[in-house]
């Protein structure tokens, strides 16, 4: 889906979404939206059921080549090795 809609503001300060947006999101009736704004932006995402199941994954690249075990012995290594106060 690419492109811009307009919605228009009522006078109790509600918007429809539209029907491409909402099938395109598989928004139902009921479902939530998170509301957050940037940099003058309104942006209106569905609120995930399980916020763990929907964030797994997330970001995976920065970990390709990277042995995950590896790093965590040095971290680990590095607060054991840090001055205590």
């Amino acid at each position: 889906m690419s492109g811009s809609t307009t919605v228009k503001v009522s006078r109790r300060y509600q918007i429809a979404v539209p029907s491409s947006v909402r099938e395109h999101l598989n928004i139902q009736s009921g479902d939530r939206l998170l509301v957050d704004v940037q940099d003058g932006m309104i942006i209106l995402l569905p609120q995930p059921e399980k916020y763990a199941q929907h964030l797994a994954g997330l970001h995976h690249e920065i970990w390709d080549g990277i042995d995950a075990q590896k790093y965590i012995d040095e971290e680990r290594s590095a607060w054991e090795d840090s001055p205590k106060s």
